[in-house]
């Protein structure tokens, strides 16, 4: 495995975070190759160094010990295999931590059947409802047809996100949806599939921090950030739909509101 770092985050969604921070560690490479990637030094130029299982599994404990409250593995669909060696020898050491596994959402069904009873928290991406689109900004095929089969299994494996009486995520879906220029993310295909497929108890975030990166700048549609008659519209389309637990910044970001 290739680790880029690993720390306590407090950029994450808000019953990941609480008082002490998600313990994430960011896996180099991903199986997408998002033109816009704005962790792309991470995700595409392999800036991390090599760890082996026991490295993984130490730093996994001392994030347990710096006080964190889940172990939030970001990337982590093409190094799974590394991940289960590593929570074995973590958890004959006295790792507890709930488990969050923060992917793109391109994850197969046997990958998953893998994780069946240790993942606690899936945080899966639904980036895009149209498979040409996908395969244009992302490089990958069928997109939605995986993508769709993932969350839902994820969400039966886990059920609706579980908050304690501090506010802290214990077991459960998380979804996360970037919302693109000119509607390239298929938003209403997307929170459609939540409500009627998934849970209109999903909880989702819809994020509206868009902006070019990487070679988005080489394409005309994705050339500029996103404006607010697109975020509110996303918003609208989810409410519309009975989506309720809503995460999400208010445009542009000054205040976090978590609407439930």
């Amino acid at each position: 495995m290739v680790v880029s770092s690993y720390n306590p985050h407090f950029g994450e969604e808000a019953p990941l975070v609480g008082s002490h921070g998600s313990g994430t560690i960011f896996f180099t490479y991903c199986n997408l190759h998002c033109v816009f990637c704005q962790n792309y030094t991470i995700s595409q130029s392999g800036d991390g160094r090599v760890v082996d299982s026991e490295k993984l599994a130490t730093i996994m404990l001392s994030l347990q010990e710096r006080g964190c409250h889940n172990i939030n593995l970001v990337s982590p669909t093409h190094v799974v295999p590394h991940i289960l060696e590593a929570l074995k020898l973590a958890v004959s050491m006295g790792l507890y931590l709930p488990l969050v596994y923060n992917s793109g959402g391109y994850d197969s069904l046997e990958t998953l059947e893998l994780l069946d009873g240790i993942i606690d928290i899936y945080m899966p991406d639904m980036k895009y409802s149209d498979e040409k689109t996908a395969e244009q900004l992302s490089g990958i095929k069928d997109y939605p047809t995986v993508n769709k089969a993932a969350v839902k299994e994820m969400h039966r494996q886990v059920g609706d996100l579980q908050i304690d009486e501090q506010g802290i995520a214990q077991r459960g879906l998380l979804v996360r949806h970037l919302v693109l220029p000119h509607r390239l993310a298929g938003t209403e295909e997307v929170v459609r599939f939540l409500a009627q497929e998934v849970s209109t108890n999903t909880y989702l975030n819809i994020m509206a921090q868009y902006r070019p990166c990487y070679k988005a700048f080489d394409i005309p549609l994705l050339s500029r950030a996103l404006n607010k008659q697109e975020f509110y519209e996303a918003i609208d389309l989810a409410h519309q739909q009975g989506l309720h637990r809503l995460d999400k910044y208010d445009f542009p970001f000054p205040a976090r509101l978590i609407i439930r």
